[in-house]
């Protein structure tokens, strides 16, 4: 698939502009000190919905509601699901959200919340997506996909847009990547308006789904995940995200669970910020210095901030 425009972007940017937070860049002299880079920190944990979720899922919302639609449907492990539900609420429209049987019970209180009803269904993507097309089909509903839709990922580019406004002479960005949907929407932005940023994708080395295909060539199917990034356990990439990143993507890395839960431990002690694991994997890949960046001007995304105390507690406390 070719690059989604800068032009969509900004008419993403547009449509979702009365719906979402331009959210906050922070920094810590620590993680400075630590990674030997310029630190920013896009705080997309601070998002409304709690992540960068609410971006897509509004620029594709708004748009089929004005079209007649009166039911929505997704499949999410939480995050998704939530920016859906939230948007269909605003929008006057019913929404239901597919989760895997494991779901954070966290996540799915705040898709209750906002008015979503949740149906529980298996444990990877590759099982709730088929379910939840089909409860749309039953029920004469529109399936709004997590990540493989240009609406979806022209919204999550919007993030992208916002990086290079809020942080001139930025050079390079480090973005978690899942279905794909974040990471294919900021490359496609960044890449179009500074084509000399360099974009790292960081994943769970546990739901390496994306790094497997890319060393195959192909999309690559894994199976069931683990990782307590729980909203990065994808089981294949996007059909049409992963092309995206094949052609843009200057690198991936990987980053363990261990390493996954240091981050959090110390954007919590070093910038007081409570990032969900799935959040924290760019600021991981930062901190292992796999990527080779050093002394240059660094952004990393903190992507979500769903996360129980308990959960949370846990992380600190492992």
């Amino acid at each position: 698939m070719k690059m989604i425009g800068l032009d969509k972007i900004r008419e993403a940017a547009e449509e979702i502009s009365d719906m979402v937070h331009r959210t906050p860049v922070l920094t810590s002299s620590m993680l400075n000190a630590q990674t030997g880079n310029e630190v920013f920190l896009k705080g997309e944990h601070l998002q409304k919905t709690g992540s960068f979720k609410i971006r897509g899922a509004s620029n594709k919302i708004l748009k089929v509601v004005r079209g007649g639609v009166r039911h929505v449907v997704a499949a999410s492990s939480g995050n998704h699901g939530q920016a859906v539900a939230y948007i269909a609420g605003k929008s006057g429209v019913q929404a239901t959200i597919v989760v895997p049987e494991d779901a954070s019970p966290v996540k799915i209180s705040a898709i209750e919340a906002y008015g979503g009803r949740v149906v529980r269904y298996g444990l990877t993507s590759a099982e709730r997506i088929p379910e939840a097309i089909r409860i749309a089909e039953e029920t004469g509903g529109l399936f709004v996909p997590p990540y493989d839709d240009p609406d979806i990922i022209a919204g999550q580019g919007t993030a992208g847009m916002e990086i290079v406004s809020q942080i001139p002479g930025c050079e390079a960005v480090f973005v978690p990547v899942g279905g794909g949907g974040l990471a294919a929407g900021i490359v496609c932005a960044i890449k179009q308006l500074n084509p000399e940023i360099i974009v790292i994708g960081v994943e769970p080395e546990l739901a390496d789904d994306t790094k497997q295909s890319l060393e195959a060539g192909i999309r690559v199917p894994i199976g069931p995940t683990r990782t307590i990034a729980d909203g990065l356990r994808t089981s294949i990439p996007g059909e049409l995200t992963f092309p995206i990143l094949q052609q843009h993507l200057d690198q991936l890395i990987t980053v363990s669970d261990e390493e996954i839960a240091e981050a959090c431990r110390l954007l919590f002690q070093a910038a007081k910020q409570v990032v969900e694991p799935s959040g924290a994997v760019a600021v991981a890949g930062l901190l292992t210095g796999k990527s080779g960046i050093t002394g240059k001007k660094t952004v990393a995304v903190l992507s979500g901030g769903n996360v129980s105390a308990q959960g949370f507690s846990e992380i600190l406390n492992a």
